[in-house]
């Protein structure tokens, strides 16, 4: 079943002291490289952004749409993102811009699992990964009744369809420090990813 790919852009990182998306990493950026490495698995990419957001140069078959309205979370970017995909894909992978360690193999393991299920999530110390999970696209009426709720929580789609919750162990053979769930969240975290890809700061 082929994947479609959503990167949801988040805007300047007040930790960082800059957007994320900009961040260098090796002789790419952190949303080119997520790009990079998504899309060995996954096609197409459409990548979602914040209005007036700034990006790095992306190929130009990457889809790059906008959140409608701001401050309204991943389900705004997903809704967005699925919209962009309407009746191209059944499947997509929805991850963050800040997860440069990420590893594709993970990616196809959640595919894998999504047969009787509209979401497979994983689900780690009790807590959900929306932003690296796949959705059928047919949630998109879901999503925006929720929205138009102001129900903003990806919990609160999670109670209305099909979940498939994925354990670490699940997981681990493929990743085994769940690097693909990890998000960079302040310089420390940034530091620890570079050091890791075996890169310089």
């Amino acid at each position: 079943m082929r994947c479609a790919g959503l990167i949801v852009c988040g805007g300047e990182s007040r930790r960082m002291g800059r957007p994320k998306a900009l961040l260098p990493f090796g002789p790419e950026c952190m949303l080119q490289r997520v790009v990079r490495l998504l899309g060995s698995v996954a096609r197409p990419l459409v990548v979602v952004a914040a209005r007036g957001q700034e990006l790095p140069e992306l190929a130009e078959d990457i889809r790059v749409v906008r959140d409608r309205h701001a401050g309204r979370g991943p389900l705004e970017g997903l809704a967005v993102g699925m919209a962009a995909l309407a009746g191209e894909v059944e499947i997509a992978y929805a991850t963050s811009c800040d997860v440069p360690l990420l590893v594709p193999a993970v990616v196809q393991r959640l595919v894998e699992l999504v047969e009787g299920y509209d979401v497979v999530v994983p689900r780690t110390e009790g807590f959900y990964h929306p932003l690296a999970a796949v959705y059928r696209t047919g949630v998109l009426p879901e999503i925006e009744a929720l929205l138009a709720a102001d129900r903003l929580r990806p919990v609160y789609l999670f109670e209305r369809v099909r979940v498939r919750e994925v354990a670490p162990q699940e997981l681990i053979d493929l990743d085994p420090t769940l690097a693909t769930l990890r998000n960079l969240n302040d310089p420390q975290d940034y530091q620890r990813a570079l050091e890791e890809a075996g890169l310089d700061g």
